[in-house]
């Protein structure tokens, strides 16, 4: 009679079984059609994590430096600038580009001035600034691809007075949507869910989702006949606040 062999000895050792284990593998790829795999998840797209500085802004180089007639002043009402030359004298071609591409700073004083410079020269620019809008795209850009939302606040209220600044600055706009346009679909649904407490930042005007729909309302009433269709198209989920 021909007896078989056990598979595992009885004595002294204890029966081995297999334990099937997951294998992780990427979506998409050959590995994840075997059998026991466990498909990886996709990673996080990262569309809301800031993006720091890489170099120093050219407006901080020329601050360093000394180049700009500005000065620090004190006063009851808190800090403005002292300008050193009358600013409607001033080249905007040179100057209001360097100033928009300090909108990037996020240090003192270097946010202070730029910002605050920005919005003197807009108030006192009249036809100086049209010419000039070509060259703001790039700054204005860079600000809000940095997707830091203090910069991104300071960049909209920004945008909002460069629309009313002087005539046909938003309708000059309007053909650079696509390079203005993409960061604010992002954050146009940035709103703080704060239940029952009190959201200070509205207060403050430095709630992103508001300043959002704030500059396309802006855009949409100083941006002609063609600019509602251009936001449409850049920003879908976007409303017309013009009454028909």
């Amino acid at each position: 009679m021909i007896v078989s062999k056990p598979d595992f000895a009885v004595t002294g050792q204890k029966k081995t079984t297999k334990v099937e284990k997951n294998l992780d593998a990427d979506g998409f790829s050959t590995k994840s059609r075997m059998k026991n795999t466990k498909v990886k998840s996709p990673p996080a797209a990262g569309a809301f994590v800031e993006r720091p500085l890489t170099k120093p802004t050219v407006f901080k180089k020329f601050y360093e430096r000394g180049d700009f007639p500005i000065a620090l002043d004190h006063d009851t009402k808190g800090n403005k600038i002292a300008w050193k030359v009358e600013i409607e004298k001033l080249d905007y071609h040179h100057y209001l580009p360097m100033f928009f591409a300090g909108l990037c700073e996020t240090s003192h004083p270097c946010d202070f001035f730029a910002q605050q410079g920005v919005h003197d020269m807009l108030e006192h620019g009249g036809n100086k600034i049209l010419p000039v809008i070509p060259q703001l795209i790039i700054p204005i850009k860079e600000a809000l691809q940095m997707r830091n939302r203090f910069v991104i606040c300071t960049t909209l209220k920004i945008l909002q007075h460069l629309v009313v600044s002087a005539e046909v600055v938003g309708e000059a706009l309007v053909p650079y949507y696509r390079q203005i346009l993409p960061v604010l679909n992002i954050f146009k649904n940035d709103n703080l869910n704060s239940g029952d407490g009190i959201d200070y930042s509205q207060q403050k005007r430095m709630n992103v989702g508001d300043l959002v729909q704030e500059t396309l309302e802006a855009f949409e009433r100083h941006g002609g006949d063609d600019a509602f269709i251009n936001i449409k198209y850049m920003v879908p989920t976007y409303e017309s606040c013009i009454m028909n």
